[in-house]
């Protein structure tokens, strides 16, 4: 989109100077002035001019156009224990797209020289629904960076021109698929809890807005492809069943990059990978310091669970990010989601609601949370959670 102020019709009155949330209009000669770098398109001057004299204009695209794309691309994410379980989620969804789309399911890997264009890996996505599989190798891709990545997948969409590229919410994908949107110079939708095609064969990306409070539906109506990064934990896994695919691999060298990896830290303050336990204990405001992070550590390793913890102890600088529930956070799916004083914001329930078990421990017995507990503990946490830790350490 651009934005252009009409000379004849302006006269310099400076209402809309005034209205700008980002100060990027100003008045020069008599007439409105828009600085571009400054401007971010949101259009709240254009229906306060009194004179018609801003309008903001789409850049001609032609319908016809959009026959040439065809086609769900799903962008597999590699990590140190295989495909990211994710993909495996994506997979289900993107099946169900493909098919009232009456298109192909497409896995695009970006990987090394020696990336198996057979196995385990290419084999599961085959089996959980995929038609074809795309691989594209150089030594550049030995390890995650974002610039060549960028290049891969942005090389494969303009070759191949799928009509919906997905990817998953982790860090990765949440770095990805922006830049490939921005170079493709279409939309992307992120962080989605839902997906489906309307009677327009648009995708319709569901996501929570203004702080949860409402789910916005998004549709990308004028660009291609649509794209969407789609939470963790927030769909069901494709199944395995025999089948058959297509595998294309080719080499691609990408531009060499601005940046590169200096080292991995990792973080070792959580024993089992919050998305992936079966358990959650997790802290809230209520904790009220950080040390006391100490008792729900110890429940936690007595359960061979992982700790987790809402925004505010976050915030606080009481425990690290990566231990995060919620909207912002993490979306957890265990089978078990302890949480103590937590009292149930929004945003927290948007990460953990599906839990297949919640229990509630929160001396307010008008906390929200204990709307969505299966088992509500109306007490003090300093007093319940030695308790457990008591009861499970004498089970030996």
């Amino acid at each position: 989109m651009s934005i252009r102020v009409i000379g004849e019709n302006c006269n310099g009155c400076g209402v809309c100077v005034s209205i700008c949330p980002y100060g990027a209009i100003s008045i020069q000669n008599g007439i409105a002035l828009i600085d571009l770098d400054s401007c971010d398109l949101c259009g709240v001057c254009v229906p306060e001019c009194p004179f018609e004299a801003i309008v903001i204009e789409e850049k001609p695209t032609s319908p016809r156009s959009y026959l040439d794309y065809h086609g769900v691309l799903i962008y597999g994410e590699i990590t140190a224990n295989g495909v990211h379980r994710v993909v495996y989620e994506l997979l289900s969804k993107g099946r169900e797209l493909a098919d009232k789309l009456g298109t192909e399911l497409v896995v695009a890997f970006v990987g090394d020289k020696e990336f198996p264009s057979g196995g385990e890996v290419v084999d599961g996505v085959i089996a959980r629904g995929a038609d074809k599989v795309y691989i594209i190798r150089n030594e550049a891709f030995k390890e995650f960076l974002v610039e060549p990545y960028t290049d891969a997948l942005v090389h494969l969409i303009e070759k191949y021109k799928p009509e919906i590229v997905l990817a998953g919410a982790t860090s990765e994908g949440r770095s990805l698929l922006p830049r490939v949107a921005a170079r493709l110079e279409t939309g992307l939708t992120a962080d989605c809890t839902g997906l489906n095609i309307n009677e327009d064969g648009l995708l319709v990306q569901t996501r929570p807005a203004f702080g949860g409070n409402i789910m916005a539906r998004i549709v990308c109506e004028h660009r291609r492809p649509q794209m969407a990064t789609v939470r963790y934990k927030v769909m069901e896994e494709a199944v395995e069943k025999e089948r058959r695919g297509e595998v294309v691999v080719e080499e691609f060298v990408p531009e060499t990059p601005r940046t590169k990896l200096q080292r991995d830290v990792i973080d070792e303050t959580q024993k089992i990978n919050l998305e992936d336990a079966d358990i959650i204990v997790s802290g809230g405001r209520g904790i009220q310091d950080a040390k006391n992070f100490t008792l729900l550590r110890e429940l936690a390793d007595l359960l061979g669970a992982a700790l987790g913890s809402s925004r505010p102890p976050v915030d606080d600088g009481w425990i690290p990010y990566s231990h995060q529930v919620g909207q912002t956070g993490k979306t957890v799916r265990p089978k078990v989601y302890i949480a103590c004083g937590i009292s149930g914001s929004i945003q927290h329930l948007a990460g953990m609601s599906s839990s297949d078990y919640i229990i509630a421990i929160n001396k307010d017995p008008d906390a929200p949370i204990f709307k969505v507990a299966d088992l509500g503990i109306v007490g003090d946490l300093f007093e319940v959670v030695p308790a457990l830790i008591k009861k499970l350490e004498s089970k030996g």
